[in-house]
């Protein structure tokens, strides 16, 4: 039973929504997103609320329910404030600097990466290994930070490589000698 979906989404003043033909759209000052509902749910806009109800009453509906309900609170939650994500560069001559609307990252390979930030995507550096990415879209802002993650991940030996500023990493011990 999805207890998410039957929670309503408030709306902040300074949003508009429009819901039509099953094509939400959520307007700020930050900027605008828009995302097509699946057909086996509807939103109900009343009294600064969205309320996800089902269609018909069945397992798939449910996760679906609430699925949708996740959605359009990150939708109305990143025209209203952002979403902001922070990476570290951990490693001795590991570095990023800014370039325009792309990040130049110096990883230890022999050549720099090159990683040109997508539409909607802001980066900024305060040192030259924190990178703080911020969209105000989340799942844009996720899929960008992993892709900047990915082009060289931490290690469990020395701890080297980006991770997310939030992230653990669980060390592992190094070979030891015996004689």
């Amino acid at each position: 039973m999805s207890r998410v979906g039957k929670k309503p989404i408030p709306v902040p003043d300074k949003a508009k929504i429009s819901y039509k033909d099953k094509v939400l759209t959520v307007q700020s000052d930050k900027g605008s997103l828009t995302r097509e509902i699946h057909p086996a749910v509807d939103l109900e806009i009343a009294d600064g609320f969205i309320h996800v109800t089902m269609l018909n009453e069945s397992k798939e509906n449910r996760a679906l329910q609430g699925l949708t309900r996740s959605l359009v609170a990150n939708m109305v939650t990143g025209v209203s404030t952002g979403f902001e994500r922070v990476l570290e560069i951990n490693g001795i001559g590991y570095r990023a600097e800014l370039k325009g609307k792309s990040i130049v990252f110096n990883l230890g390979y022999s050549n720099p990466i090159t990683f040109d930030l997508p539409e909607g995507v802001s980066a900024t550096s305060e040192k030259n290994n924190v990178v703080k990415l911020s969209a105000i879209d989340k799942e844009l802002l996720g899929r960008t930070a992993a892709s900047i993650r990915q082009l060289r991940p931490p290690e469990p030996y020395k701890g080297k490589g980006i991770k997310y500023a939030e992230e653990y990493v669980q060390r592992k011990a190094g070979k030891t000698g015996t004689k």
